[in-house]
């Protein structure tokens, strides 16, 4: 298909306050120029504040939607995010193995920032054995690490430990975020099954960020679409996302979200708002 852009899927849960989920990955799949298709897994009335409530589609359903995509247009990447239940992940598996879908970065998302639970209990087993083997990256932070790979991580070598244990496991890349972690940087941790690559940034103490997970494996995501190798995809992936930090912005009562327009990248210097 001549003249189109790199095209990226994001299946995930909708954020009503536009944050986070998949709102926050079609802003940031737009300004990286990237074309964004979206399957909504869950509908959750949120806010800064937090989740009052959640409703969930048949999987059916979300299996219908991921038929629509894959049976007309051509995805070069994909992610997921909030997956609900044990019966949406299982949906989820079964569709992006059905399709040969192979650049699928996974961000297990479990809990919100504001604390609410965004993964049943019985789901996380279903992520670990239907979903996890299909992923060429998984972006867990600190808590959804040490739940993936059932032990505490409270240095950098703990976190070495959990991404060889989460790479056993099946994905092929294991990012560990260390936002959670102390220190005057900002160090991920990107485990390719050989070596260790550590991602560094500046840390931004702006207070409690809203999205800011969504926004990573959403960039992610659209620089594999774009044709990047998983550790450029996160290295540059880590630069957007620092520079949304700086621009973030108190919307409402809690969180602040992240800034989107004019982001300063070298990529996307004199591009205007996105």
């Amino acid at each position: 298909m001549p003249n189109r852009p790199p095209v990226a899927l994001t299946i995930a849960g909708s954020d009503s306050g536009g944050g986070a989920g998949i709102q926050a990955d079609l802003k940031t799949f737009a300004s990286l120029g990237v074309f964004g298709c979206s399957v909504i897994t869950s509908l959750t009335a949120q806010n800064t504040v937090g989740v009052s409530a959640i409703h969930d589609p048949p999987p059916e359903f979300i299996a219908r939607q991921l038929d629509a995509i894959f049976e007309d247009i051509p995805v070069d990447a994909a992610k997921t995010g909030m997956l609900h239940t044990k019966e949406a992940i299982e949906a989820v598996a079964d569709r992006i193995k059905r399709y040969g879908i192979e650049r699928l970065v996974v961000d297990p998302v479990m809990i919100a920032t504001s604390g609410d639970r965004l993964l049943e209990e019985g789901a996380v087993r279903a992520l670990i054995e239907k979903l996890l083997p299909l992923a060429l990256i998984v972006t867990p932070n600190l808590p959804e690490a040490e739940a993936l790979s059932g032990m505490r991580i409270e240095t950098p070598s703990d976190a070495e430990r959990a991404a060889e244990r989460i790479r056993s496991l099946g994905p092929r890349y294991v990012l560990i975020k260390g936002g959670h972690m102390e220190g005057e940087r900002a160090i991920d941790l990107l485990f390719d099954g050989e070596g260790f690559h550590r991602v560094e940034s500046e840390r931004v103490e702006k207070g409690r960020l809203h999205g800011t997970g969504c926004v990573l494996s959403a960039a992610i995501t659209a620089y594999l679409a774009k044709g990047f190798s998983p550790l450029q995809s996160v290295r540059k992936a880590k630069e957007y996302v620092l520079s949304a930090i700086k621009l973030s912005f108190p919307l409402g009562k809690g969180s602040l979200v992240l800034g989107w327009g004019c982001l300063k990248t070298k990529e996307l210097e004199g591009r205007g708002c996105a």
